[in-house]
Formats: structure tokens, sequence, C-alpha cells
């Protein structure tokens, strides 16, 4: 296992583009909730701190609003309030994790960005079934390293919305 420290000032595009992928291991940002997560360092455009946030009316409760990033408006979530962990107050050290997933680009505030390692693939287990349950499909893994163990998040999967289904109304009010 080797690891990367990652700068406090944040992570920009072309360094990640540094840490290619072998197949008998992968490589993940870690980042902290109280316990360790990691993601895919694939789906991760760079690292920025919190900054101007500006709250959107009536989104979901774990929808923490949305930042200007370069000219570009993003959606930031909640990672606590997603994976309905306890709240805490921002710190010196919480970050947003830019991250792409399919065609969508989303920020992810979390406490703390740790470090970028590579994880052998033996290195990681199914989550154990006792902890799985109906909305707990984003979880791909534990890893376990040395005395660590860093949870593997899927990102599809936590940024999946439900779908509200939308009835036609005709003009007059009536459904139709």
């Amino acid at each position: 296992m080797s690891s990367i420290k990652l700068p406090a000032a944040g992570l920009a595009e072309d360094i990640l583009v540094d840490y290619r992928e072998d197949s008998r291991e992968s490589q993940i940002i870690t980042f902290n909730l109280g316990e360790e997560y990691g993601v895919p360092i694939s789906q991760v455009r760079e690292i920025v701190r919190v900054a101007g946030i500006t709250r959107v009316p009536n989104s979901p409760v774990y929808m923490e609003g949305v930042i200007n990033l370069r000219g570009r408006v993003l959606p930031v979530l909640n990672l606590r309030k997603r994976l309905k962990l306890q709240v805490c107050d921002l710190s010196k050290s919480s970050r947003i994790i830019v991250t792409e997933v399919g065609s969508k680009v989303i920020g992810l505030l979390v406490d703390a960005v740790s470090h970028v390692v590579r994880v052998p693939a033996q290195a990681v287990e199914a989550p154990p079934e006792e902890v799985l349950e109906v909305d707990t499909d984003y979880l791909t893994g534990v890893c376990k390293l040395k005395e660590r163990l860093i949870i593997l998040l899927d990102l599809e999967q936590l940024l999946k919305r439900e779908k509200v289904e939308i009835k036609e109304t005709g003009g007059d009010g009536q459904e139709g």
C-alpha cells in the first residue's frame, strides 16, 4: 500500500491524472466523516475548500446548496446528511470533493480529505450482510489495510434520487 498526502489547498485535476490504476489494485481517495470512507479516484475531478455555498429552497435535506466553481454552478451534497450521520459544524479541514459520475458533476461535502491510497484487490471485502439494508446499496465494500478499515462508496448508487411520478393535468386542473 502506498499513500499520497493531499495538499491542504486542494488537488487539481491534472495532478489526479498522474495516478494510473493497475488491474490488481485500485486507487481511492479517502475522506473523513467520523469514520474513514473512500471513493474511486477515477470519479474525482478535484478537491476544493468550502466557500460560498448558496442554499436552494425546497431541495432535499441532504442537498447543502450550490457553488460557483470557475463559472460553473455545481450542486453540493452533504455526505453526513445523505448517509444519515450526526451533522457537525464545518471546520478549516472541511472540503468539497468534486466528482463526476456519468454525465453528472456534483460536489460532496466532507469533514476532511485524507489520502490517495493504492488498494490491492484482496484487501477489499463485501460489506457484512448484517449492515446491508434497503438504503445501503451505495456500500461497495470494506477495505482492510493494516489497522484501518475504509468504507467504500458507490457514487452512482449514492447519487440516485427517488423518482417522482408526475401526473398530467388538463387545462382545468383535472387529472388527464
